[in-house]
Parts: structure tokens; C-alpha cells; sequence
């Protein structure tokens, strides 16, 4: 039975990198979508989000058979649990990146007065997403604890994001519906760099069995 095991371990580690790669590629475009000011892009991203909703429902459910059938202890069940979480954190990501998609369409119907570069942003949530799957395959428990200190820099970014906006508001209140339409998405990439951060704590536990969420 351990033989058969580990064998649906390694399928479960191919699917859930398999999702992963697949959420990395639509935040990308979403992000491309917003520089080029691509609305077939962005139109394609919103509309094909269900297909991650229905990768994530597989993996959940192949979990679950995992469990009911070989009880797994020890390091096969920590790893069990961690994708189980990584499995919901990576489809909220593919979430964001839609409603990136979302937002950038309607602002774009707005005539786009206000126009804010989330370059940096984007690409430090891009680099910890991207870094965070990589500590998985690797096992890597120092990248994992990197990109926990990296989230503070996101949140730093949204921050400085929200003081922009909140001047440009008092300047012309006339527009304060757009203003908050592009402040969303500096959100939704502090609430990505969120989840990916979730993604590199499970990691940590994975590899030595610790919880250090909220430490």
C-alpha cells in the first residue's frame, strides 16, 4: 500500500504544481492586460476563471480520497493538508487576477482619467508567487521565510497606493468612483501577495511541522 501511496503523493504534487503554473500564467496576463491596455485579454481572463475553480474541486477531492483510503501519517499527511490549503490559496489568487481583469475593464470604459503604475507592485507580487511554488518543488524552507518578509514590501506599496489616491480624491471628488476603482486594484495585488505568502507558510510547515501563521 505505502508503494501505491507515495505513487498518488507524486500525482498530487504534478497537479497541484500543474495549477499552480496555470494561476502564475493568468496573474501574468491579467498584469499584461493592464500595461498594454488589452480588453480582449482581459475579456478572455474573466471568462475562462471557472476553469481554475473546476482544477481546484479535483485536487480537493483527490485529497480527500487520499485520506479516506490510506490514512497517511506523518510527513504524507503534512503534505495532504498543505496542499489542500495551497490548492484554495492558489484559486484565490486566479480569483484576484480576474477581478484585476475586472477592474482595469471598467476604468477603461471610464475614460481613464486617472492612469496609476502598478509596475513594481505587480512584479514583487509576481516574483513571491513564482518564488513561493518554487519553494515547494525545492522544499525550501529559507525561500519560504523570504517571501514572508517580502509581503511586508507589498503592503508598504498598497499603503503608498491608498495615500495617492486619497489626495487625488480631495482634488477632484467629481471622479472619486474611478479613483476608487483603481485603488482596488493595488488591493487585489496586496490581497495576492497575501495568499502567496499563505502558500510559502505552508512550506514551513510542511518541511518542520510548524504553524507560524500570525507570529
Amino acid at each position: 500500500m505505502s508503494g501505491y501511496l507515495q505513487r498518488q503523493i507524486d500525482k498530487l504534487k504534478k497537479e497541484i504544481l500543474s495549477l499552480g503554473a496555470m494561476v502564475e500564467d493568468r496573474f501574468q496576463k491579467a498584469i499584461f492586460a493592464i500595461q498594454t491596455e488589452n480588453l480582449e485579454l482581459t475579456q478572455k481572463i474573466i471568462e475562462t476563471d471557472f476553469e481554475i475553480d473546476e482544477r481546484e474541486i479535483e485536487i480537493e477531492e483527490e485529497c480527500l480520497k487520499i485520506l479516506a483510503l490510506y490514512q497517511p501519517v506523518a510527513m504524507d499527511l503534512r503534505f495532504i493538508v498543505a496542499v489542500i490549503k495551497i490548492n484554495n490559496d492558489l484559486e484565490r489568487i486566479a480569483d484576484y487576477a480576474s477581478n484585476i481583469s475586472i477592474r482595469f475593464k471598467t476604468s477603461f470604459h471610464d475614460h481613464r482619467k486617472f492612469k496609476y503604475d502598478y509596475t513594481a507592485m505587480a512584479d514583487q507580487t509576481a516574483k513571491m508567487l513564482e518564488m513561493s511554488l518554487d519553494a515547494l518543488v525545492h522544499m525550501d524552507v529559507d525561500m519560504a521565510y523570504k517571501i514572508r518578509d517580502m509581503d511586508e514590501e507589498v503592503n508598504a506599496m498598497r499603503n503608498d497606493a491608498y495615500a495617492s489616491m486619497k489626495k487625488d480624491i480631495k482634488t477632484h471628488p467629481e471622479m472619486v468612483g474611478e479613483i476608487i476603482n483603481m485603488y482596488l486594484i493595488s488591493r487585489h495585488l496586496e490581497r495576492i501577495g497575501d495568499h502567496t505568502k499563505n502558500i510559502a507558510e505552508e512550506v514551513i510547515y510542511l518541511i518542520e511541522g510548524d504553524i507560524v501563521r500570525h507570529t
